[in-house]
């Protein structure tokens, strides 16, 4: 998987399709906070397994904390996060495979890249992408060549 590079400085516009979704979905869009870091913890092992735990869990040590969720009720439905593996890079990000194809994935990146320019950033790295058209039609993100390497390399795994 490589990584790709994305400018924070012109991100589209999501808050209509925030607003829609609400308004159609009764989905909120926020910031999490420290109180909910076992419940967010929890739902992302079991929705995506123990590597992006471990990624959430570094994003709620953050203060600000650095990780979006979108929510109906008292149910997670996606979160996103960013500054969790290496500074400057998003992810990792997902959202509940019933809830896919309705924006709610693009309105969590959307607020995480937008909190990466708050903290200073023009550019940021989206890290090990797996749906890479899915970012370059959101955002424009752009393959970086040669970054098959990358930070995950020599990622320790259970045998």
């Amino acid at each position: 998987m490589k990584d790709m590079l994305v400018r924070l400085l012109e991100l589209p516009d999501v808050s209509d399709l925030q607003k829609r979704l609400f308004e159609k979905d009764k989905v909120v869009f926020r910031r999490a906070i420290a109180p909910e870091k076992h419940l967010v913890s929890e739902w992302v092992l079991e929705q995506f397994g123990e590597y992006w735990k471990s990624e959430v869990e570094v994003a709620f040590s953050r203060q600000p904390i650095t990780c979006w969720i979108a929510q109906r009720e008292n149910q997670i439905l996606g979160f996103a996060c960013y500054e969790s593996t290496a500074r400057n890079f998003f992810g990792p990000t997902g959202t509940k495979e019933t809830e896919r194809g309705k924006g709610i994935g693009k309105v969590l990146l959307i607020k995480s890249l937008e909190s990466l320019r708050e903290m200073g950033y023009a550019y940021a790295i989206i890290g090990g992408v797996g749906p890479a058209e899915f970012y370059e039609k959101a955002v424009g993100a752009q393959i970086i060549e040669g970054s098959e390497v990358s930070i995950y390399k020599h990622l320790l795994r259970k045998s």
